[in-house]
């Protein structure tokens, strides 16, 4: 089934621990980096030298491109491109996707090639510094992983407010926010092609002893926050918008809450660890309770729309929860920023400098009561319940590419096919 080898955190320092990562609008993973493998004497004996001689060129392009992108990826003050000829994130991206094709030359109809080649990565939210497998499709799912998380990393980038030239607030542009949309919709094809297609290839052993950075629940919840950050931006534009309704806005902001809600149920009883692991979990629990503060704030607006006193009651209930959220919101930002390795919330802006003026204010509004009678249980308990709405944001419809065609002059020499009896070790 492949060779698992994981070494613990004492035994190596590759581990990539930044003490601070700067402004963050997006939650972007550790990077898991690539070590280098001797294609050569792994597969010598069975593919011809050009073939070989590829995949060490195209693999060690991405260990030397990934290693200098490593310590800086999640850094936001970071110029586009290194001196002397450094790399980029677009130019990382475009290796992987090179080096793909013919990376699927070794699973292609279940070749026993798969097996041949121990791969090995660097963990960041693994209490294992880094993980060996001798199977293809690992290495598969780890450029896939790094693909999302290098887009992520590009949305960041995109989504920190800068200052206009005259001088105004700082602001994230149109353009950058709906270019932001669609990079979010193409992270989260290529984690849903993870899940689906790639997972279900790799033995139940292997699945078991993945990285938890390789988690399949890790992988659904990066995914669906992924997507739950695209209707935050859907959001912030519509709020923006003179023609959206408050059913349009509450329709996001419900979306939302479900899309940050399945992401925290899929981490929630996973062991993530060092630093990363934790501030993950940190992040969304965080991004969970800020939605529902702005679902809570939309549902009761309209609630106050109707002219019972009953509407008007739940009105005040709503619009009393979505404060509470709020304010619970803000802690567990400072509780992420916190987190090791530390971060900076950037100046707000969008969904969110919209509602941390007016949630304040129209909660003290309606709110004709004395507030001091009411316990945060008591107004968890009144709350309205939301309206359930289906997801309408999806991922791109990623699909793994074909092999490359340089395999299709490939004589594999010695057995093709067949599943490995005697690699498991460790």
């Amino acid at each position: 089934m492949g060779c698992i080898l994981s070494s613990p955190n004492d035994s190596g320092g590759n581990r990539r621990k930044p003490g601070s990562i700067g402004d963050v609008s997006v939650y972007v993973p550790g990077l898991r980096i690539p070590k280098p493998v001797d294609f050569a004497q792994s597969l010598g004996d069975y593919l011809s030298k050009s073939t070989v001689e590829r995949l060490s060129a195209l693999r060690t392009r991405i260990v030397v491109m990934a290693g200098q992108e490593g310590p800086t990826v999640t850094r936001t003050k970071r110029k586009s491109a290194t001196q002397h000829g450094g790399s980029t994130l677009a130019d990382l991206l475009q290796a992987l996707e090179d080096y793909l094709p013919v990376l699927l030359g070794l699973v292609d109809d279940g070749s026993n090639l798969q097996y041949k080649v121990q791969f090995i990565w660097v963990n960041q939210e693994d209490e294992a510094e880094e993980t060996a497998m001798s199977n293809a499709w690992y290495e598969v799912l780890s450029v896939l992983h790094l693909m999302a998380t290098l887009l992520l990393s590009q949305a960041n980038l995109l989504l920190l407010p800068r200052t206009s030239n005259d001088g105004s607030q700082p602001k994230v542009s149109e353009e950058n926010r709906r270019a932001s949309v669609d990079i979010f919709l193409k992270s989260a094809g290529y984690l849903d092609c993870a899940v689906r297609h790639v997972l279900p290839q790799l033995p139940a052993e292997i699945r078991r002893n993945l990285p938890v950075d390789l988690a399949e629940g890790v992988l659904r919840a990066l995914c669906l926050q992924t997507l739950g950050q695209g209707v935050d931006i859907q959001l912030g534009m519509a709020i923006d918008s003179t023609k959206a309704t408050l059913a349009v806005k509450r329709r996001l902001a419900c979306e939302m809450v479900k899309y940050w809600q399945q992401a925290q149920d899929n981490i929630t009883n996973l062991p993530l660890a060092n630093g990363w692991g934790e501030k993950h979990r940190l992040y969304v629990k965080w991004k969970y309770i800020e939605s529902k503060a702005a679902a809570y704030y939309y549902h009761g607006l309209i609630l106050d729309e109707g002219n019972t006193e009953k509407s008007h009651g739940m009105a005040v209930a709503a619009l009393q929860a979505a404060d509470e959220y709020f304010k619970e919101s803000k802690k567990l930002c400072e509780a992420f920023n916190a987190a090791a390795p530390l971060s900076r919330n950037p100046p707000l802006w969008g969904t969110m400098k919209y509602l941390s003026e007016k949630i304040p204010k129209d909660t003290s509004s309606k709110v004709r009561i004395n507030r001091d009678l009411y316990t945060y249980e008591r107004i968890m308990e009144t709350a309205p319940t939301l309206p359930d709405f289906a997801l309408a944001l999806k991922p791109d419809d990623y699909q793994l590419p074909q092999v490359s065609p340089s395999w299709r002059t490939e004589n594999v020499k010695g057995g093709q096919t067949g599943s490995p009896n005697n690699n498991l070790k460790g």
